[in-house]
């Protein structure tokens, strides 16, 4: 069972996917302790946490603030990630077990789901668990956390990039691509079909970034 701090870290971590909580935001512990019911010590301890993971920026005597990424970083983060989900693919191609591929099958077919409802956020979760068993389907442990980590950080920002015009139909189209190929044991394709999926460049990008700036407005 999960401790009550590590619980609350999640509970917050996913406030900051969802855009509840906005990078700069200031996390008072006695507001949050309040809103959860709970003493400041395990909020603390979930802060102390997430600083550990990058999503949250803990300063003396500033206190605790969702981490800001600059365009700058955000690129390069996006560029480590396509590669690490690249070499995630050309292992999961050639050692995935036929449970495994038929998992990925399941989740592939829960995003087209997600994907034809028009509902950009179930396809969030949705396309998180399809990642995720690719990145088990390497079945390289230190691969796979790496991956894991980095796709926690970049969480908010794959959420925002969803929101954009036809990402999403997009996206489900890449996700097919990628099926294919690991089905079909080509790990160069697949891994070709990945850093794609993931990497992000000219029109894709600006429209993230318009995202941000329209999201910290409204704000």
């Amino acid at each position: 069972m999960k401790n009550r701090s590590a619980s609350l870290r999640e509970e917050i971590e996913e406030m900051i996917a969802m855009g509840q909580l906005q990078p700069g935001h200031h996390l008072d512990e006695t507001e949050l302790a309040s809103q959860f019911g709970v003493s400041r010590t395990p909020i603390r301890e979930a802060l102390i946490q997430l600083a550990s993971m990058g999503i949250i920026d803990m300063r003396p005597r500033r206190g605790a603030q969702v981490a800001t990424v600059s365009p700058q970083q955000l690129v390069e983060m996006f560029e480590v990630m396509a590669e690490f989900e690249a070499m995630c693919g050309r292992m999961a191609a050639r050692r995935m077990s036929d449970e495994e591929m038929q998992a990925l099958q399941s989740a592939h077919r829960a995003c087209k789901e997600a994907s034809e409802s028009g509902d950009s956020d179930d396809y969030f979760y949705q396309n998180e668990l399809f990642h995720q068993l690719i990145y088990q389907g390497s079945h390289n442990e230190f691969l796979s956390t790496q991956a894991m980590n980095l796709h926690r950080r970049l969480r908010p920002y794959r959420r925002l990039q969803l929101r954009v015009r036809d990402r999403v139909k997009m996206s489900f189209h890449e996700h097919d691509q990628v099926v294919a190929a690991i089905i079909a044991g080509d790990g160069e394709l697949a891994a070709q079909m990945l850093r794609g999926h993931i990497i992000i460049q000219g029109e894709r990008f600006a429209d993230l970034i318009a995202s941000m700036k329209k999201l910290s407005a409204a704000t």
